[in-house]
């Protein structure tokens, strides 16, 4: 079957776990967009931002999918909602929600799993610790789109936008959640790849004995 051109570079987790093909990129980029759907809805209320689990699965689809293939399952969770399907934060969906306060959020997904991806493919996040900082690296990025974003969407609104409102609105009730979130992804992915790495040991002890 012929291999994706997305699937490129070094093996990624999910490389390690199926073969790349044309067929298991789709899955796996289809995969990675309805994860982050389901995160969504894990949701607690707050304006202009609320909290959601969509960052975690961000972190995950990055570090597992790569940098191209999880910059497109994100680009196609961000157009699955455009186009009015309930993938958004509390089952929302349509164009309002990327013009709004968490517009940039959204956008800022993409651009977090691209770059947590090329640190994947790196083979920097084998060690927990490791995938630890690569999954913050990717939660800064996604607060600096998210935070100028929403800066002009509050402005937009006619409500007041200065640094501390904007801080207020959109970082600071979310910074023990992405620490938080950040540890988890971690410990999978860093955790996968030790088991993934100690069963290569085993297996090459065995052949060699």
């Amino acid at each position: 079957m012929t291999t994706l051109p997305l699937a490129y570079g070094r093996p990624t987790l999910a490389d390690r776990l199926f073969t790349r093909s044309l067929a298991t990129d789709i899955v796996l980029v289809v995969a990675g967009a309805g994860l982050t759907s389901i995160l969504a809805q894990i949701a607690i209320p707050l304006w202009p931002v609320p909290v959601t689990g969509q960052t975690l699965a961000v972190l995950l689809v990055g570090s597992a999918l790569g940098a191209v293939r999880g910059a497109v399952s994100l680009a196609l969770y961000a157009v699955l909602g455009i186009v009015g399907l309930p993938v958004f934060s509390d089952g929302s969906s349509g164009f309002g929600v990327i013009s709004g306060f968490t517009g940039g959020y959204i956008i800022g997904f993409i651009f977090s799993a691209a770059l947590i991806g090329w640190i994947a493919q790196s083979e920097w996040d084998h060690k927990i610790w490791r995938a630890v900082l690569s999954a913050l690296a990717g939660t800064v990025l996604t607060f600096v789109f998210g935070l100028v974003w929403l800066w002009a969407a509050l402005g937009k609104a006619g409500y007041p936008n200065d640094l501390n409102t904007v801080l207020t609105g959109g970082l600071y009730p979310f910074i023990l959640g992405g620490l938080v979130k950040a540890a988890i992804a971690g410990l999978i992915i860093g955790g996968s790849w030790w088991f993934i790495e100690r069963n290569d040991r085993q297996r090459a002890a065995r052949t060699n004995a």
